[in-house]
């Protein structure tokens, strides 16, 4: 059979399906191109007038945000260079000796400044911010009652930070103390080395550095401001003769008053202030003095070197040491603070018969 006869024998070869067919991959044409370009270019210029509209708003709200900032940061620079140059005009003056130095105070007006600014600073930024987000039609109202409930919720977690910093601002704007005061704090004392808004530093007598909250600081005692007070206690016999006592004082202090540096430490005349107890075998004489803030322990200690030189020179006795025997006065008899012997001590004195208790009888048998 012929490669012809067996083709027909076997009959026309099936079709394949509609579904079997392979579909080529559709080409977009050129009219469909042209409507999604059209489509895009409408929509543009539909919505391109509100792009424009909120982007100059938003650029209108930082550009004020930001000139508003510079101008405020401005002013309150210049007025604490202000407030310096007020303290720099008094220093020097008899007003000037009773208020603060000059660095102290210029530490505390840029404290104060610091704190105006930063709180300036996010005022005008944050309402900025706000504006902003009211520029894209954002809902503000969920965002600023989930910031109220997250604000309460810090709050009452962080209290104890929030008291601190606020004691710390109210005693920086009141001038409680600054940087090199000694201060007594309450819970510590000591030389203030700084001054946060959170915690106050200080290094104690013997060195120690105590870190203070502010929010536990009831109560503060400045040692540095204004002028301080050296006092001193001398205790003299009660037959001394208070004339001489006032006297030789008197000499001590008045040379100390013209000698250096106790001329600039001493703000005012060493005065004796007179009796300050009698007692039948002593009496103490009251010396003060005004000194300079934080000088009044180095006053005291030269005035009380001053006094015992000049008191040895006149011969005048400080009760306290080791006691002073008068010439041509007999020797004390050593026995004489002794208790008597007691009768009871001696077991055949009739005494110690008499307490001794009585014997029971024996019994008879």
């Amino acid at each position: 059979m012929s490669l012809s006869a067996a083709l027909l024998a076997a009959g026309p070869s099936p079709s394949p399906s509609p579904s079997e067919t392979p579909t080529a991959p559709t080409v977009p044409s050129l009219q469909d191109a042209h409507e999604s370009a059209t489509n895009a270019a409408s929509w543009i210029e539909q919505n391109w007038s509100t792009w424009l509209a909120i982007g100059l708003r938003v650029l209108l709200i930082l550009v004020i945000a930001a000139v508003l900032r510079v101008v405020v940061r401005r002013a309150i620079t210049k007025l604490i260079d202000r407030m310096n140059r007020t303290v720099q005009a008094v220093d020097g003056t008899a007003l000037g000796g009773l208020l603060v130095n000059v660095e102290r105070r210029r530490q505390r007006s840029q404290a104060i400044g610091s704190v105006l600014r930063s709180v300036a600073s996010f005022i005008i930024l944050g309402t900025a911010a706000l504006m902003i987000l009211g520029t894209f039609e954002i809902n503000l109202a969920p965002l600023l009652a989930s910031a109220g409930v997250a604000g309460v919720a810090i709050g009452f977690g962080a209290r104890n930070l929030v008291t601190d910093f606020l004691s710390g601002v109210f005693m920086i704007l009141e001038d409680q103390y600054g940087v090199g005061d000694s201060i007594d704090a309450g819970v510590a004392s000591g030389e203030v080395i700084e001054v946060g808004l959170r915690v106050t530093k200080l290094r104690g007598d013997n060195g120690e550095i105590w870190y203070v909250r502010n929010g536990e600081v009831k109560r503060i005692g400045n040692l540095s401001q204004g002028w301080a007070t050296a006092g001193v206690d001398v205790t003299v016999r009660s037959d001394e003769d208070l004339d001489k006592v006032k006297r030789t004082i008197g000499e001590v202090a008045e040379k100390m008053s013209k000698e250096e540096p106790w001329n600039e430490l001493l703000w005012g005349p060493i005065e004796v202030l007179g009796l300050d107890s009698v007692l039948l075998d002593s009496m103490v004489v009251r010396v003060s003095a005004k000194t300079m803030p934080g000088k009044a322990l180095t006053v005291e200690r030269e005035l009380r070197w001053r006094i015992k030189r000049a008191f040895d020179a006149a011969s005048i006795p400080i009760v306290g040491g080791p006691p002073v025997l008068v010439e041509g006065a007999a020797d004390a008899d050593p026995t004489a603070g002794m208790a008597p012997p007691s009768a009871y001590s001696n077991t055949g004195s009739p005494q110690a018969q008499a307490a001794t208790p009585l014997t029971p009888p024996s019994p008879t048998k």
